[in-house]
């Protein structure tokens, strides 16, 4: 039934594809996935720009998957990205994948990682030293 319905808004889901209760869709006519793909509980497609998915990929519970961030450093004007995800991979629980990722073909992403950028096909992918600064949100020369 719930894949009929984001059918119906123009969706691009192929056969086979599993989605679990409580998934939220933002946009459905931006959502591009594959065939024989499960998609996790409360998984939640914030997908203001195109979500690609290929074939036989997991999508386990709670990940957030998004495609839009906003200027922090000037006027907060919205920026979005897509999101591409290749066959046979698998994001596990509670991941956050960020506009502009590219998760390769088979890899893996672990529980609770945070996925920007390119994950190489075939990797294990996550953040076993646990979160660190990355960097400062405004530089002193901004303020001028």
């Amino acid at each position: 039934m719930r894949v009929a319905a984001l059918r119906a808004f123009g969706a691009e889901i192929g056969p086979g594809i599993t989605f679990r209760p409580r998934t939220r869709v933002c946009l459905p006519w931006k959502l591009h996935i594959g065939s024989g793909c499960w998609i996790g509980e409360g998984v939640w497609f914030h997908n203001q720009d195109d979500v690609f998915i290929g074939s036989n990929v997991v999508v386990s519970q709670e990940c957030f998957i998004t495609t839009g961030s906003h200027r922090a450093r000037t006027d907060m004007g919205l920026i979005t990205k897509p999101v591409r995800i290749d066959d046979g991979a698998w994001v596990t629980s509670r991941c956050m994948v960020l506009g502009g990722a590219h998760i390769g073909r088979s890899a893996v992403v672990e529980p609770l990682t945070v996925v920007r950028g390119a994950v190489p096909a075939n990797a294990v992918y996550g953040r076993p030293a646990g979160p660190a600064v990355i960097r400062e949100r405004f530089r002193e020369d901004d303020a001028r």
